[in-house]
């Protein structure tokens, strides 16, 4: 696989492939050590396809490598209040284990770092875990910083 092409393309939610692919992926995020939860159904799987197809401000960037789907980024463009600018956040980016280090993660960064310029968004943000410096010494050749002073990401579960 080494010096094979790697292509990103946004996800065409009415091709089959691409929609299959969106489910095999994220279920492979949920299994890997640093997903975590519980696997979706098929029937979870299409209702997560539909509802990404339909969200307005989705960005679902899809890669390839020797043909097979190998990696995935989902973002959301929203909307910041200081900068009166859009701006996105990227909700998950995966990489199948067997792609991990052939440039896949990087290549789904610097194409929604493009899509960022092409909006004009002030900037780009994303979560990552303290536990997973694998991603975030790439995150950092990216161009990715902490933010200072450091925030905390919380959340409260309403199901």
């Amino acid at each position: 696989m080494k010096g094979t092409e790697i292509s990103i393309r946004e996800c065409d939610y009415s091709n089959p492939a691409d929609r299959e692919a969106v489910g095999m992926l994220i279920n492979a995020y949920i299994a890997d050590e640093m997903g975590g939860g519980e696997l979706l159904t098929e029937a979870r799987q299409r209702n997560l396809v539909d509802a990404l197809g339909e969200h307005p401000k989705t960005i679902l960037l899809l890669a390839k490598m020797c043909g097979e789907y190998c990696g995935m980024l989902i973002a959301f463009e929203n909307f910041s209040t200081f900068t009166v600018r859009p701006m996105i956040n990227i909700h998950d980016i995966i990489t199948l284990k067997e792609y991990r280090g052939k440039g896949v993660g990087r290549q789904l960064l610097e194409s929604v770092v493009g899509i960022a310029k092409r909006i004009n968004a002030s900037r780009i943000t994303l979560e990552v875990r303290e536990d997973n410096p694998v991603a975030q010494h790439l995150y950092r050749k990216i161009g990715f910083q902490a933010p200072e002073p450091v925030h905390y990401y919380w959340r409260k579960y309403l199901l």
